[in-house]
């Protein structure tokens, strides 16, 4: 008797702002690996996780919610979401209950259909009432299979799986078994240091902020230096990062100096600045640079 085939293939989670795609790949992946915030938009670049088991590796792709925009960084954002969904081999298309679907769902959808990609609708955030009690599927997409999850419980998460290792084409694995991810640790950090500011700070700042790592120097075997800037768009903001005598810059380095450390598996030594660079979200090279590209 012949052995089963080995499959493997890029899995792309697809879905507007705060569906719970990046709580979904955590929770897949048993780690940290994406940041996450009650904020929409806080996923900015792909986030690839590995998923390895016997005779199968999924690697899941998280994409930024594709959304309505026509500034440089909207439509980075959406040019991500577009090429990860021509180029995977399994589709979830995620769809909070409470929300439902809209023309921006279906229009996606289209275009899996023509290229034959296998779709699987999740609803996400199941373990909320409001969620659990909305109609599904949503009207609409009633005729695709779908699962209900959640990224808090795991609720759902062996029928998920389930279906995407079904559906995966047989291939050989395309990155050793231990690997998490693709993404270099600075990249990491940076994402880490992004997700303490937009808990700490305002409504109106997140959006107008990026990190990008000065400096990342791992040489010493206990302790990671790690220098950082904060990008601002407009000057106002300035201030406002900074803080009363530094106080809102300390608190953010505060909050993700524990989470780098947790990452790195070593102590961290992190020094923030505010920098402002106008209308950075416009710049092309800039975006390319900070990985939202």
């Amino acid at each position: 008797m012949t052995e089963p085939a080995h499959r493997a293939g890029v899995v792309a989670l697809l879905g507007r702002p705060n569906a719970g795609k990046s709580t979904l790949l955590n929770r897949l992946l048993g780690e940290k690996l994406a940041i996450v915030t009650p904020k929409p938009q806080t996923t900015r670049s792909r986030i690839l996780g590995i998923w390895s088991a016997p005779g199968v590796q999924a690697l899941f792709v998280d994409t930024p919610g594709f959304h309505p925009g026509s500034k440089p960084l909207n439509q980075a954002l959406n040019a991500q979401v577009d090429e990860v969904a021509r180029d995977c081999d399994v589709a979830l298309l995620l769809v909070d209950p409470a929300r439902g679907a809209d023309e921006g769902h279906r229009a996606l959808l289209e275009r899996l259909r023509e290229r034959r990609t296998p779709v699987l609708l999740v609803g996400t955030q199941c373990d909320r009432r409001d969620r659990r009690e909305a109609p599904w599927p949503p009207e609409g997409l009633e005729a695709l299979p779908a699962v209900r999850t959640s990224g808090v419980t795991g609720e759902g998460m062996e029928e998920l799986v389930a279906w995407v290792v079904e559906h995966l084409p047989a291939g050989p694995s395309f990155y050793p078994e231990d690997d998490l991810t693709d993404r270099p640790l600075r990249f990491l950090a940076a994402e880490l240091v992004r997700e303490a500011a937009f808990e700490c700070l305002e409504q109106e700042v997140p959006y107008g902020l990026a990190v990008e790592i000065r400096s990342y120097d791992e040489s010493r075997p206990d302790l990671v230096h790690i220098a950082a800037d904060l990008l601002v768009e407009r000057a106002s903001q300035k201030g406002i990062v900074l803080g009363r005598g530094g106080s809102m810059i300390k608190r953010i380095g505060s909050a993700a100096r524990p989470r780098i450390e947790r990452l790195v598996g070593r102590k961290v030594f992190l020094e923030l600045w505010v920098k402002h660079v106008p209308d950075w979200p416009r710049r092309a090279n800039l975006l390319k640079s900070l990985g939202y590209h």
